[in-house]
């Protein structure tokens, strides 16, 4: 099983960015790789080959998903795991990310004690 380190983390508001980050480093020790769109994750994408992409949905110019099918098409992230980040966790809309592969959806806002363990715990549960 791959241990889960570096992860490619996208999200445009650079407040949630820096909480998010605090927390996935600080409290649930892993390094991230944090883009402010999905243009640059797709360049971040190109030089490093993390083990877990961390989307939101809502951003500006090219969204989670479409960032995702993007990222799809690179040789380093091709195959990556994946999990979404949203304020949009309606059955159906968390059905729909399920399609795309996501291994699971994170409700923002999230608490920031708690992130790491539910990327762990998502992470976890499809290495099994």
């Amino acid at each position: 099983m791959t241990a889960l380190s570096l992860v490619l983390y996208v999200e445009d508001d650079p407040d949630i960015q820096t909480v998010a980050q605090m927390a996935l480093e600080m409290v649930g020790g892993l390094a991230l790789r944090t883009c402010s769109s999905g243009r640059e994750a797709l360049l971040a994408a190109a030089q490093c080959k993390p083990d877990l992409l961390l989307l939101d949905v809502m951003m500006p110019g090219m969204d989670g998903p479409t960032t995702l099918s993007e990222l799809r098409k690179l040789p380093n992230t091709a195959s990556t795991p994946v999990i979404f980040m949203t304020a949009k966790v309606q059955a159906s809309e968390v059905a729909y990310y399920r399609s795309l592969g996501a291994l699971g959806v994170i409700a923002k806002p999230f608490d920031p004690m708690q992130l790491p363990l539910q990327v762990r715990q998502l992470w976890d549960e499809a290495m099994a």
